[in-house]
């Protein structure tokens, strides 16, 4: 509720909030814009875009924070929101015309913390009526979000999505407690 209260304050009470609090990395490293790296992610640029990770969210997130607590679910977001950022930032860093925005990375963590958790649960997409396995859609969203980050010609910030995903399994690995158990448990080591 927070991502779309603020968004909609952007697109209707403070445009100049929208612009000002995008991640332009050019403008991030030469006037010390870091907070960007945070605000960025509560910003949309249209409607569809808003849906999309909320809906996602939506669906994944209240999974995800029964599985590993409120405390831990707050830390992967804001890792994901974070973190997804950093290779945009230093790939753009002398880019004057980018700009990114929206919650993708951070919803992009919570999504695949849910498939590391349940890798075999299906996925529904809305024009798939059959249920794909987490793992299969999350590894076809990785290959495609790499296809697209070289081919396509659109606005989307597909190495957020992919850093965010990253982000996402590392935080669980790494920070909450028996995350790696998990994996050795589905990998059957113990």
């Amino acid at each position: 509720m927070i991502t779309v209260g603020i968004t909609w304050y952007a697109w209707n009470i403070n445009p100049k909030f929208q612009q000002t609090g995008m991640l332009r990395p050019y403008y991030t490293f030469r006037q010390d814009k870091w907070y960007q790296l945070i605000t960025s992610g509560f910003l949309h640029a249209n409607l569809t875009h808003l849906l999309f990770n909320m809906i996602t969210l939506f669906f994944f997130g209240p999974v995800v924070e029964r599985t590993i607590g409120v405390p831990h679910f707050l830390g992967l977001y804001a890792a994901g929101l974070i973190f997804s950022s950093i290779p945009s930032l230093f790939r753009h860093r002398n880019n004057p015309n980018f700009a990114s925005l929206g919650a993708s990375g951070a919803v992009g963590a919570v999504l695949f913390a849910f498939i590391y958790f349940f890798p075999m649960d299906p996925i529904y997409l809305f024009f798939i009526p059959i249920g794909i396995p987490a793992v299969i859609f999350g590894l076809l969203f990785i290959g495609y979000s790499f296809w697209a980050h070289k081919n396509a010609s659109d606005q989307i910030n597909h190495e957020a999505h992919i850093a965010g995903a990253l982000t996402g399994v590392f935080y669980i690995i790494a920070i909450v407690p028996r995350g790696i158990d998990h994996l050795l448990t589905l990998l059957g080591l113990i």
